[in-house]
């Protein structure tokens, strides 16, 4: 029978401490292995996200870079499109003035302020003590013989035209032979108004509708015997169309 000594471990002894071992070190091993794989679990999902956020900030950056060369791209556009119209438009104004050059139709700011100066002229020296329809209507009846194609083609060819009648010389409009052309305006204030008158006809395009085929008028003392239709009365003028 075999004795037993004290302090020393037997064989099953040995062998069931040998197992503990075994087993303490293999589930030592077992965490260590289980808590590796959730650090590298840990880290590849911190990757993948971080991998995610660059890629969403990159597409971001490069979505807003896009979006600004489009709007960049679509103002070059709007601009330039701005400065075709421009241009088309600045060159259709530049053709229809050559093309009234080479017509002879262009009328100059000279031209203009001649033209309204003799229109002027006209409605201070015949119409000077009329009221305001009846210089509106001397005005009209200028501008109507410009239109007619049967008098001169511009108003001071109107107001200044002279037709010879048994050799004699006859004006248009009496005044212009009297010489009063030469002579300053004495009343003031009625060529402001007779001016006023003109630009209202001349440049604005006002008129009577009465004297719309208004040609002819003469003084309510005077009796010329024309044979034309009569238009009106307007302060002692009476006005005739064309038969």
């Amino acid at each position: 029978m075999q004795g037993y000594f004290p302090g020393r471990d037997s064989a099953p002894d040995k062998a069931a401490k040998k197992a503990r071992g075994l087993v303490a070190q293999s589930t030592h091993s077992f965490v260590n292995v289980a808590h590796g794989e959730h650090r590298r679990r840990t880290l590849h999902g911190s990757k993948e996200k971080l991998l995610t956020t660059v890629t969403k900030t990159r597409l971001e950056l490069w979505l807003t870079k896009s979006a600004t060369v489009v709007i960049k791209l679509l103002g070059l556009a709007v601009v330039s499109w701005i400065l075709f119209s421009i241009v088309n438009d600045k060159l259709d104004q530049l053709k229809e003035t050559n093309a009234a050059w080479s017509s002879g139709t262009f009328v100059s700011t000279a031209d203009k302020t001649r033209e309204l100066e003799c229109l002027t002229r006209n409605i201070y020296w015949e119409a000077a003590s009329e009221p305001f329809e009846g210089k509106v209507a001397v005005a009209q009846v200028t501008l109507n013989r410009v239109e007619s194609g049967r008098f001169a083609n511009s108003v001071c060819g109107v107001v200044t035209q002279k037709n010879v009648i048994y050799e004699k010389v006859i004006c248009q409009f009496s005044w212009y032979c009297e010489g009063n052309y030469k002579v300053r305006p004495i009343h003031k204030p009625m060529w402001r108004e007779s001016e006023e008158v003109a630009k209202k006809v001349y440049l604005e395009g006002f008129r009577l509708p009465s004297m719309t085929k208004a040609i002819y008028y003469h003084a309510d003392y005077v009796k010329p015997n024309w044979n034309k239709p009569k238009i009106g009365e307007i302060g002692r003028h009476i006005f005739y169309g064309e038969r």
